[in-house]
């Protein structure tokens, strides 16, 4: 049997200092905390969405490639199954935000009066104990299936047994009716709530969609620093970039779609109680950021990914995705802060380095992951014909 690729020393340095650096800004971040305790929590929670939105997207899209099968996913299963195992670190990394529960969120506050419109419908729902108990299940859930998949996958490598391609795609099929659940749940305890009397039910499907995008353009930055060096250099082939584009669109337009059909819901229906959500994001400055969402998340990359050629060539695709991800980041500033600033915009130098924080743990880990790892399945029955992984360096 081929031995696992190393990685390259590059990358190898890299994981050093993403630990350096992860661990400095962290430290520096709790220094804020000392003087500003509710914008360290506010911006630690910003920070965990985005890095827990990569998390969830590995994990999401790993089960998708063994739903549906095709060649799209063979090149880049090993680093989706890498991010679905890093559920442990973010249940750790999650006890910051249950420490600050009352400084977060309004209903947790002691005291707390719920509104008319929360009395009438989900006050019963927000209590600090079953949301610790919601957030505990969500975790058990990833975290069983993420080590289920790696696991069954590695087995597959070591023993070259048929029947385990089987088991993960039965596995697959519940665990992306769970991803839903799950996310849908996670989005409205962890975000929806910081204002409780909005709601709208659409919320739920576009975190699931924004994960998705998430870690199908971290994975896509990944494969490409990758694929200079042997075994991915033969299986990230301008066809697989093309189908990796593909999806990306897809996953751009349903993620416009989503947002839109919010929007024109609540606004053309005159929702009172709902339209201030919108409100307070589009005034203040809030209303700049929400265009260059529209420009920068949806129509340059809408018009970049519908050209063949850009599609085709892995560095303008790296590049376009490396954009996205970014603007990832910026969507989640624009649903979180204004909860925090609805009279204008603002932002805190807590906002930037934390996801600088928690971001250099987590490469530290998903490196330390994948260093263990062939970078290509073995023995995967349904690609018999791809290229096998180099011997291990």
């Amino acid at each position: 049997m081929n031995s696992p690729q190393a990685l390259p020393p590059q990358l190898d340095l890299l994981r050093t200092r993403s630990l350096q650096v992860g661990v400095l800004a962290l430290l520096v971040c709790v220094v804020g905390a000392y003087f500003s305790p509710q914008q360290f929590f506010r911006s630690y929670l910003l920070a965990y969405l985005f890095w827990i939105g990569i998390t969830l997207g590995c994990f999401a899209l790993v089960m998708l490639y063994h739903m549906v099968g095709g060649i799209w996913g063979y090149p880049i299963r090993r680093l989706l199954e890498t991010g679905a195992q890093i559920f442990p670190l973010m249940a750790l990394l999650f006890l910051p935000i249950l420490g600050g529960v009352r400084q977060l969120y309004v209903w947790a506050q002691p005291g707390a009066t719920p509104a008319p419109e929360m009395a009438a419908g989900h006050a019963w729902y927000l209590s600090i104990s079953f949301f610790v108990l919601r957030t505990i299940a969500y975790f058990a859930i990833w975290i069983v299936a993420g080590y289920l998949l790696n696991r069954w996958s590695l087995e597959q490598d070591r023993t070259g047994d048929p029947s385990l391609a089987r088991r993960i795609k039965v596995l697959s099929a519940p665990g992306l009716v769970l991803y839903g659940l799950t996310v849908t749940f996670a989005s409205i305890d962890w975000v929806m709530s910081l204002e409780p009397e909005w709601h709208s039910t659409i919320y739920g499907m576009m975190y699931m969609v924004g994960f998705l995008l998430e870690g199908l353009t971290f994975i896509v930055v990944a494969e490409y620093l990758l694929s200079k060096r042997e075994p991915l250099s033969r299986a990230a082939t301008p066809g697989h970039s093309h189908d990796l584009g593909n999806l990306m669109l897809t996953f751009v337009v349903l993620w416009a779609y989503l947002g839109f059909s919010q929007f024109l819901i609540i606004w053309a229906e005159n929702l009172t109680d709902e339209i201030p959500w919108y409100l307070h994001r589009t005034a203040g400055g809030w209303q700049v950021v929400a265009i260059a969402l529209i420009l920068f998340q949806f129509a340059l990359p809408f018009i970049m990914l519908l050209s063949r050629t850009a599609k085709r060539r892995a560095a303008t695709l790296s590049t376009v995705a490396l954009g996205i991800l970014v603007m990832r980041f910026v969507d989640l500033f624009w649903l979180v802060v204004p909860a925090f600033h609805p009279a204008g915009f603002s932002i805190h130098w807590m906002d930037l380095l934390a996801p600088v924080g928690i971001g250099g743990l987590w490469l530290w880990v998903f490196l330390g992951h994948l260093r263990g790892k062939a970078l290509l399945p073995l023995h995967d029955p349904r690609y018999a014909g791809m290229p096998e992984p180099a011997h291990g360096a």
